[in-house]
């Protein structure tokens, strides 16, 4: 819907051609990772772009396994979103399966780089959130990990107790402020808060423009990487910001009063995908690789290891594991959802206009 930028508090219910040629010669797979041993041989080459932090965990216990079920050999193809996506877009790599945000995953499908995925192969689909299956339409992959942005804040900075994204506009935190800068990750979801907090249902773009402009003067400077965030607020040069809830970890090391809100107008999810890439002959071992992602074996390693918030229903957790990450379905089921497609075709417009009328 064009006059939507968000679809609300989500219940139960972030130019290409075909590619040919991708990956490696294509051999018969067994089932989804559960039915019995691949044919035994010359090992299968998979190739997954992705973004390579936490390599030794995922050497140990994603990728490791699953190699050693399908007899299969996993290359890395390692990057950031933008230059990943990039290579997939020009042609030159030979990758089968990509992680990508929701927002650059959104930028593939509408440039046709992906492959429609057959969602009776992934089992695991059906213990996973709602919001999680088809993030970007069903032809398309889920998202692994649901993180949240929310607001960070130090108490011992400001008298302000913030609850809310409307706190943000409190006389306290001016000159105490950072915001994330249009073109970072979190931009379009700032914006989408300014035009909630103006008293919009539906997002209202010159609402959202006109009420982050009233912060300008406050803010110490809006960031583009979430290292800068860290870096002002260790240094006592901001009391709060918008912040994505994986980071907290590394506030709390700097100020160990550091706390962490989810806004009562609802924070905003933070999703990962995983898609297929056109034109890769490993299709159906793509699809069983995605199924082991999900299961509850991966999703709790992962989890507890503080590497990614689950999006598997079926695991439980102590407090004490799910301090720091996004957990349970009482958090997840509040999430705001961006429409990407909307967000990718308005981004262009909103940069220009947020470097005219805000970042001055």
């Amino acid at each position: 819907m064009k006059t939507r930028i968000v679809g609300g508090l989500l219940s139960l219910a972030l130019v290409g051609t075909a590619l040919a040629g991708c990956g490696a010669p294509a051999k018969e797979q067994g089932g989804t990772g559960t039915e019995g041993q691949a044919s035994k041989g010359e090992p299968t080459k998979l190739v997954i772009s992705t973004w390579g932090f936490s390599e030794d965990f995922f050497k140990k216990e994603v990728y490791g396994p699953f190699e050693k079920e399908h007899n299969v050999k996993i290359v890395l193809d390692i990057g950031n979103n933008a230059e990943r996506l990039n290579k997939v877009r020009q042609g030159s790599s030979n990758v089968d399966l990509i992680y990508l945000s929701d927002y650059y995953a959104q930028q593939g499908i509408d440039a046709g780089l992906f492959e429609k995925i057959d969602r009776s192969r992934i089992t695991n689909l059906k213990e996973i959130y709602d919001l999680a299956k088809a993030p970007l339409g069903e032809d398309y992959g889920p998202a692994y990990t649901v993180g949240q942005l929310g607001i960070a804040y130090n108490p011992k900075a400001t008298t302000k107790e913030i609850k809310a994204w409307s706190d943000l506009w409190s006389p306290e935190l001016s000159k105490k402020l950072t915001l994330p800068n249009i073109t970072a990750t979190s931009g379009p979801m700032i914006l989408d808060a300014a035009s909630v907090v103006a008293g919009s249902t539906a997002f209202n773009e010159d609402q959202a423009f006109a009420k982050v402009k009233e912060l300008n003067k406050g803010v110490v400077k809006y960031y583009s990487q979430t290292s800068e965030f860290v870096n002002m607020f260790a240094q006592g040069e901001i009391a709060a910001g918008p912040i994505m809830e994986m980071y907290v970890k590394d506030l709390k090391a700097a100020v160990p009063d550091a706390k962490f809100v989810s806004p009562s107008e609802g924070a905003y999810a933070v999703m990962n995908t995983v898609n297929i890439v056109k034109g890769s002959q490993n299709k159906q071992l793509a699809e069983d690789f995605i199924n082991w992602h999900l299961s509850k074996q991966v999703q709790e390693k992962s989890a507890k290891a503080k590497i990614d918030s689950p999006v598997n229903t079926t695991l439980q957790l102590t407090p004490e594991e799910a301090q720091g990450i996004t957990y349970g379905a009482d958090v997840v089921n509040k999430l705001r959802k961006l429409d990407m497609k909307f967000v990718n075709e308005k981004l262009k417009s909103w940069i220009d206009r947020w470097n005219k009328e805000v970042a001055q």
